[in-house]
């Protein structure tokens, strides 16, 4: 595939799509950047090729107009001389001055067009070969967090069904039953402590009011 070729395909391109659809975006993004780096290099090459052409054809092209001026005034020096002979051959060599000249500025034309086409070419592949840098690290890490979050859900999803999260939620439950019957017990054990002191005030009472009978009996008597 030409240096031309490849550069219309880059251009193009989506980047963005093909990472979307590839299984690794980072290795896919890493060799998109190798292999615009290489088409860049060899495409400043033929930039730099087509551009020495083009000043080589213009080059010729001005020569040729020089000689065909100076032709032309070698023409009008023969006929000054009145010498009819020199004067014509001076203009059939300025003619086909001329005539090659003109080939030359077509050619020069076409080579011109041709290299304002790489230019652009070239500009633009500069432009998303940038592109694709600064892209690279947001990208890598978009799929990064984007493969992390799929092991965790995984993972949750594993844990929700496997016997030992089972065997958590029943070692759970039985812990929860164990501090019930801790309180119960806690509860039965403060309410008989409640009653032995009832009774034993109940007994102080009893002992006070025997007294009282008694102090009272001695009075009557």
């Amino acid at each position: 595939m030409g240096v031309l070729e490849r550069i219309s395909r880059i251009i193009r391109s989506n980047i963005g799509e093909l990472l979307d659809r590839a299984e690794d975006p980072e290795k896919i993004l890493q060799q998109l950047v190798t292999d615009m780096q290489q088409d860049l290099r060899e495409a400043k090459l033929q930039v730099a090729s087509a551009i020495r052409e083009m000043k080589k054809l213009e080059k010729q092209y001005q020569e040729n107009l020089n000689m065909a001026d100076i032709w032309e005034k070698r023409a009008i020096s023969a006929v000054k001389e009145q010498n009819d002979y020199l004067a014509k051959e001076s203009l059939k060599r300025k003619k086909s001055c001329e005539q090659l000249a003109g080939e030359y500025k077509k050619q020069l034309d076409d080579q011109t067009k041709s290299v304002q086409f790489l230019k652009t070419g070239l500009g633009e592949l500069e432009a998303k070969l940038e592109d694709a840098k600064r892209r690279k690290d947001l990208l890598i890490s978009r799929q990064k967090r984007a493969q992390a979050q799929r092991k965790i859900t995984e993972t949750m999803n594993g844990m929700s069904k496997s016997s030992a999260f089972s065997a958590l939620e029943k070692i759970e439950s039985k812990v929860r039953d164990a501090e019930v019957h801790a309180e119960a017990l806690q509860e039965i054990e403060t309410e008989s402590l409640d009653s032995k002191f009832a009774e034993l005030e109940g007994n102080d009472i009893n002992d006070e009011l025997a007294r009282l009978k008694e102090k009272v009996k001695d009075q009557d008597k």
